[in-house]
């Protein structure tokens, strides 16, 4: 997959890119981040987890009875991406409505071979080994690493984790929140990557507009629910494109 991704890169044109990797896009994006290092300036490793962590050969079984279904659960996706808690279930039902309550122009619905060939991916991601570990020193990158004080399936624990493996990381687990915090959070401008390389951040940043940003992530049937909108893959590059103009 991070192959994949970097010949996309490289047919668009794009010599650098700033790189976010949410999920199972996030273990992508840490090994596009090894291959390729000169055609990134920063990543944002969402829900992440370095390759080998002790105890993550798997997902645990109520996650798997939540999302690892045949058929697309909505409430099951409530369970593992949002906190048990009245505010995140409010931001989750929110998202859910705008996942699955979109009926024109849907992304084509992935299979349970397509979920089956991701779920072996994360599990081949886990399978225990030290000295995996050691790879991710070699990205020398800024990287922000997030997610949700209250994730399931990749535990916060594995973000404290990654951010000390990288030699220039900065860490923020948001509260009240899980997996997808990301669909929680949406409107929060995220802090810079880097506190100790100099880098501008955002803030500081004229040439923001100006660069090309990268998502990998899963897609749910039906696209993602971002700023209050369903986004499917195409209208996310349709976005991408305008901004970019």
């Amino acid at each position: 997959m991070a192959h994949g991704a970097i010949a996309f890169t490289d047919a668009m044109g794009f010599e650098q890119v700033d790189l976010l990797g949410f999920s199972i896009g996030s273990m992508v994006a840490q090994e596009i981040a090894l291959i390729r290092p000169d055609g990134l300036r920063r990543v944002v490793l969402a829900s992440s987890a370095p390759q080998g962590a002790a105890d993550m050969h798997g997902w645990a079984p109520d996650v798997i009875a939540a999302v690892g279904g045949r058929e697309p659960n909505p409430q099951g996706y409530l369970e593992v991406f949002f906190a048990h808690t009245d505010t995140s279930r409010q931001a989750g039902q929110e998202a859910a409505g705008r996942i699955f309550g979109r009926t024109e122009n849907r992304d084509e619905p992935t299979n349970w071979q397509t979920r089956q060939a991701q779920y072996e991916a994360v599990t081949s991601w886990g399978i225990p080994n030290h000295a995996l570990l050691q790879r991710v020193t070699g990205i020398d990158v800024p990287v922000f690493v997030a997610n949700g004080d209250s994730d399931p399936m990749i535990l916060p624990r594995y973000s404290h984790l990654l951010a000390g493996l990288l030699p220039d990381a900065r860490i923020k687990i948001y509260p009240d929140s899980a997996h997808g915090f990301l669909f929680q959070y949406h409107a929060s401008s995220p802090p810079t990557c880097s506190p100790s390389s100099g880098r501008p951040t955002d803030a500081d940043d004229r040439t923001l507009r100006q660069r090309t940003w990268v998502l990998l992530t899963e897609s749910p049937a039906g696209g993602w629910g971002i700023a209050g909108h369903v986004n499917t893959n195409a209208d996310i590059a349709a976005a991408a494109r305008a901004s970019l103009a």
